[in-house]
């Protein structure tokens, strides 16, 4: 687990010289941003390491299924899903129940006021880029073994999360659970029924969504954007 760490670390160049430009700007412009940025990454790593794909070796205690509740589940995938309840839980207790997280969400509705309180915001939002790659990576890693390791395999999971955060709503920590479980089930069920439109079938709810709350199910209205 040490690569969380380390991708974490590595990005604090990324948000000092680039992603700090972006700040005081609407927040789809910083998602477009990483956006490009993750198409060229992906295309370093193929001209340096090539674009062979890899095996990514699962745990030996995690190998193997479990019955529950007459169904059968898969040992690693159950220890992905307590993973990030875990992950989650931890993000919510950061963002709402200290003061480092009073100080982040204070930050991005009103940005002047926290500044006429003394407090310095940039080392905050560092921070939350360190902490927001550090997952993402920790993603990586925990995905590894169940799908074939190789650049791209960043952007199939992409714009999943893309449509999660737009359905969601910018800036909303339950609405990105909500959609996630959302896109989720439709694509489950789509995918049972009619295979051939699964992928389309999360575009129609984002489509759907959109058209009756344009900032997402619970997404917040930052102010200085509208």
């Amino acid at each position: 687990m040490i690569t969380p760490l380390l991708v974490g670390l590595i990005c604090i160049a990324f948000e000092r010289f680039l992603l700090r430009r972006f700040y005081s700007a609407d927040p789809i412009l910083s998602l477009l941003l990483t956006f490009g940025l993750a198409l060229v990454a992906e295309q370093a790593l193929r001209m340096i390491w090539g674009s062979a794909p890899l095996p990514s070796a699962m745990p030996a205690g995690l190998k193997g299924n479990v019955m529950l509740g007459g169904l059968l589940f898969s040992m690693y995938r159950l220890f992905i899903l307590a993973v990030v309840i875990a992950v989650r839980g931890g993000i919510w207790l950061l963002m709402h129940k200290t003061a480092f997280g009073r100080v982040v969400r204070a930050g991005v509705q009103k940005p002047d006021m926290v500044a006429v309180l003394g407090i310095k915001l940039q080392p905050y939002m560092t921070a939350i880029v360190v902490l927001g790659v550090a997952t993402a990576a920790l993603a990586g890693v925990l995905f590894g073994p169940i799908a074939i390791v190789h650049p791209a395999m960043g952007m199939e999971v992409m714009t999943v999360a893309f449509v999660v955060v737009v359905i969601g709503g910018l800036g909303s920590f339950w609405g990105v659970v909500l959609a996630a479980f959302l896109v989720g089930v439709v694509r489950g069920i789509t995918t049972h029924f009619m295979p051939a439109a699964s992928e389309a079938s999360m575009y129609i709810l984002m489509f759907l969504v959109l058209m009756f709350r344009p900032r997402g199910l619970l997404g917040e209205r930052i102010e200085r954007f509208e």
